[in-house]
């Protein structure tokens, strides 16, 4: 089975960005989502989808930062769901997806052979598992920066609006140009969507160097986002 999870900080944010780009790549995923205040962990469609789940099943994530609200909390499921044999995707940031570590595993266990010792094998596998704990935290750590980095923008632009002789918001140009990056990460090819470039162009309302200069800010933002897998083997 393949589930998709997604996950609110408050009631007055939407589930709809998440939903849409699991959808977009798995269609027939089955979407259990989360609205809270922030004040519990307690997520309660998380833990049925927990139960749930069995070896060979697929949870799809948006981003890392939905799993969980810190890094340690996260990494647990995600050692536990590896552990039980349940693939995790992340839109977002692939190289954390757990058949990366699966694979590495296998190389390095295929490279000893296959008369090793317990001892070799268990060195292994808590090798590769270190190494899974480094990249999820640094993924984590990413995406909540983004998120801080937003948001503190966001406070910026209204305080700034709110000075003697200005309109209140964020400026309008600064606007603009997060309403069409947000566009373009939603339904380009580019990033997992389903639009061609003059198709997402149009829907964004942007002009031809505009939208290729965006494009090229959000995809060296997304590669310093990516480490190399070499790092894994």
């Amino acid at each position: 089975m393949i589930y998709g999870y997604c996950r609110v900080s408050t009631p007055k944010q939407s589930l709809e960005r998440q939903e849409k780009n699991i959808k977009a790549l798995y269609p027939g995923a089955i979407i259990y989502s989360d609205t809270y205040t922030g004040k519990t962990n307690d997520r309660p469609r998380y833990q049925i989808l927990l139960k749930r789940v069995t070896k060979g099943d697929i949870i799809i994530f948006d981003e890392v930062s939905r799993m969980s609200r810190n890094a340690t909390e996260g990494f647990q499921d995600y050692t536990m769901l590896l552990e039980k044999g349940v693939e995790l995707k992340f839109i977002k940031e692939p190289q954390i997806n757990t058949e990366v570590y699966r694979d590495a595993q296998k190389r390095q266990l295929d490279m000893v052979g296959d008369d090793v010792a317990d001892p070799i094998i268990e060195g292994v596998n808590k090798a590769i598992l270190v190494l899974a704990e480094k990249q999820f935290r640094t993924a984590f750590e990413r995406a909540e920066q983004e998120r801080l980095l937003l948001s503190q923008r966001t406070k910026e632009g209204m305080a700034k609006g709110r000075k003697p002789g200005r309109r209140k918001g964020v400026p309008q140009h600064q606007k603009k140009e997060m309403i069409a990056k947000r566009i373009i990460r939603k339904n380009s090819k580019m990033f997992g969507g389903s639009l061609s470039n003059t198709d997402t162009m149009k829907l964004a309302g942007v002009t031809a160097p505009t939208f290729y200069k965006y494009l090229k800010e959000m995809k060296e933002n997304a590669a310093d986002r990516q480490m190399d897998i070499n790092d894994f083997v």
